[in-house]
């Protein structure tokens, strides 16, 4: 049996730091949360050498390391490794792995209204590269889940508007680091903080607490990633873009309520002001 999911991270302000599933991808259509599960074929069963109980039992297996995995690490997405794992440590089939994860991600999708998400990890930027946003040569899948419903359906049922200031917290900072071309120095990300009042050193400022420990769990859930980099002084530190702020739903979301939000001279002085 899918075991029933945990309770929701909404409904829990502090288990709530900028998971992924609080905001919602495209809605998609009625159909996509009502259409059945598709049953495999007893030809796949052959193939892969096992019963429809184990089957089921390893994608119950699979969902529960997911769902608590997500609520646990805040988020944070999941090696495909790890999946892989779970899976493989009573059987030994080479294709199990993926016919099981693909199972798991249509469950999730129809039973509880999640799309599994794979993105691909990406090293920093070589220094040449510093003011490109684009991600460099990716290295293990990771996978992470999001809400499928409907904007309108999240925002009334589902959104915690007592959390409004994490996801505020998140488009700063990713709004800060896509205007200085991709990348930027940890001085200048704390430059820029603190001109929104948000300083390195302050060890509680409502609502957001720490701020330090705000801005490590961006590393954590992979919207940043921290880098050492040679300059004229020294090695310096250097935050930049990861996949999870690079993901196409989220970077064009920032990119939407940046021009929506300034007209062109505004564009243009924040953009100078973040670069500077």
């Amino acid at each position: 049996r899918i075991p029933r999911a945990p309770a929701s991270p909404y409904q829990n302000p502090a288990k709530n730091w900028l998971g992924f599933v609080v905001a919602p991808s495209h809605s998609p259509t009625n159909s996509s949360f009502t259409r059945a599960v598709a049953t495999p074929r007893h030809s796949d069963y052959a193939e892969i050498n096992i019963s429809s109980e184990e089957k089921d039992k390893l994608v119950s297996e699979v969902i529960r390391y997911i769902l608590f995995k997500n609520q646990q690490n805040f988020g944070a997405p999941i090696k495909r490794e790890e999946l892989t794992c779970l899976v493989t440590k009573n059987y030994h089939q080479r294709s199990l792995p993926s016919f099981i994860i693909n199972e798991a991600r249509e469950k999730l999708s129809c039973v509880f209204g999640y799309e599994l998400r794979e993105i691909q990890r990406v090293r920093p930027s070589s220094n040449s590269n510093k003011h490109s946003s684009q991600p460099n040569t990716a290295e293990g899948k990771t996978y992470v889940i999001c809400s499928k419903l409907p904007s309108d359906v999240y925002s009334k049922y589902v959104e915690n508007k007592e959390t409004s200031h994490v996801t505020g917290f998140l488009f700063a900072v990713i709004s800060i680091v896509h205007l200085a071309g991709g990348k930027i120095s940890e001085d200048n990300l704390w430059h820029h903080l603190r001109r929104l009042g948000l300083s390195e050193n302050a060890q509680n400022i409502p609502p957001f607490g720490n701020v330090k420990e705000a801005l490590e769990m961006l590393l954590q859930q992979r919207y940043l990633q921290k880098t050492k980099s040679s300059g004229p002084e020294g090695h310096i530190l250097m935050y930049e873009l990861a996949e999870r702020a690079l993901d196409e739903s989220i970077m064009q979301g920032v990119k939407d309520c940046i021009s929506q939000s300034l007209d062109g001279t505004g564009f243009v002085l924040l953009f100078s002001t973040a670069v500077c």
